[in-house]
């Protein structure tokens, strides 16, 4: 049975490579590749080990070097659109956020070289592996920050441990994470498991605080964020999730937002099979159509897509399906307010009374009443059957038989008699 102490035990009698954080020599450093957003989205369509996927994201390249994997994450200022119509000014690394997908594989020797091109210090925690604590992050307790124009080098073994994990800040987590700075770093098994993965998904949980009219992120806010992400994106602009019938789907989620996600399935019920801490016997995994995801963890999902259509997945949390949501508005259902909204309406043209009937009236309210600029509708998006009242934490699984790629295949055709419909008079 693997435990810390032997592990410590080998890292030391290895000895290959520094057991503390240093900063980089200019003839070490590797060139800086910032991956276009799925670059590298897979074509596997048969059973076996899949090509791991990162929704609106990208996975880090690699070199080897005398047998050692290098990485170079910079941090820096970046742009992301959450979905058509807003652009942020976050901050993550390699031009994205979250980060480019780091892929390694138990045993193996990594070297991680971090340039920092933020306006302050940073550092990079490496959440959930059990490493030498000279590589572990922290500034203040482990290392001293990585100053703006630097260049720093972790190194480590990957233990016998395998999983998702992630990586983030230790160095002003309230502004850097606010703003974005996060990313996945997996760890694949060295035994394929003994039950095939067909489709795997890494969905990063984040919310942030865009007030309507600006652009930048405020890391002030403790509590009343408005934007909910997947992968720093917003429905519609998420990207779908395509499967073909019979496939076994494995999801990741990791939450480095300030909210616990019970995120639901429609249409099948999954397990959970591993969290950051280890995986999970099969003896003490149980069926679920939702699950929880807590701050500062992950959890992965298996499941098999028996069931084919178009199916929500989603967080369960009502306003985090939402976009550009509004805090402290007063309750105006079932409140007339025709007489009050000309008025206004002569002050502010444009104007629109919203709330009286519930909340539907709001959504896809920018195509009628014009907001402040890079701000989102709280509710957009359109299906084969008109208008889907979601934003934030929401995506579509498509489920296919017969499918030869995994290319988006557009909306679900019903077979006939199967969709719901009004009665008859």
């Amino acid at each position: 049975m693997f435990s810390r102490r032997a592990f410590l035990a080998r890292s030391v009698a290895a000895g290959a490579g520094a057991m503390l954080v240093r900063r980089a020599r200019a003839d070490e450093v590797p060139p800086i590749v910032r991956p276009k957003l799925n670059s590298a989205r897979p074509t596997h369509t048969g059973a076996g080990t899949p090509s791991l996927v990162t929704p609106n994201g990208a996975t880090m390249p690699f070199r080897i070097t005398n047998g050692v994997k290098e990485f170079h994450l910079v941090a820096e200022p970046v742009e992301r659109e959450f979905a058509e119509g807003m652009t942020v000014k976050c901050w993550g690394y390699n031009g994205q956020t979250p980060g480019p997908t780091i892929e390694v594989t138990q045993g193996e020797r990594v070297r991680l070289f971090v340039t920092n091109r933020l306006p302050e210090h940073t550092s990079v925690h490496w959440h959930g592996l059990f490493i030498p604590c000279g590589m572990d992050g922290v500034t203040g307790l482990t290392q001293t920050g990585i100053q703006p124009g630097e260049t720093w080098i972790y190194e480590f073994t990957i233990p016998d441990q395998h999983g998702t994990f992630m990586y983030h800040p230790h160095a002003d987590e309230m502004t850097q994470m606010a703003f974005g700075m996060m990313g996945f770093f997996i760890v694949h098994p060295k035994d394929p498991p003994r039950l095939a993965i067909d489709r795997d998904f890494a969905i990063m949980l984040h919310n942030w605080a865009v007030h309507p009219g600006t652009y930048r992120p405020d890391p002030a806010v403790m509590v009343d964020f408005n934007m909910w992400t997947f992968n720093s994106r917003v429905f519609p602009g998420t990207e779908h999730l395509v499967v073909r019938t019979g496939d076994r789907v494995r999801v990741r989620f990791g939450n480095l937002s300030m909210w616990n996600h019970p995120i639901h399935v429609h249409g099948h019920a999954w397990k959970v099979v591993a969290t950051d801490g280890g995986q999970i016997p099969e003896a003490g995994q149980w069926p679920e159509t939702t699950v929880l995801v807590p701050v500062g963890t992950t959890r992965d999902v298996e499941f098999i897509a028996d069931n084919p259509g178009d199916w929500a997945l989603h967080c369960h949390m009502s306003h985090h399906t939402m976009n550009a949501m509004a805090h402290g508005i007063a309750n105006t259902v079932g409140v007339d307010q025709g007489g009050v909204e000309q008025k206004i309406q002569s002050l502010l043209p444009g104007y629109m009374a919203m709330g009286r009937n519930g909340m539907a009236e709001m959504q896809g309210m920018a195509e009628h009443m014009p907001g402040p600029a890079n701000t989102l509708p709280m509710m957009m998006g359109n299906g084969q059957f008109g208008e889907i009242e979601m934003g934030g934490m929401f995506t579509v699984l498509k489920v296919r038989d017969d499918i030869t790629s995994y290319e988006d295949p557009g909306w679900y055709k019903f077979p006939e008699g199967s969709v719901a419909r009004k009665a008859d008079s």
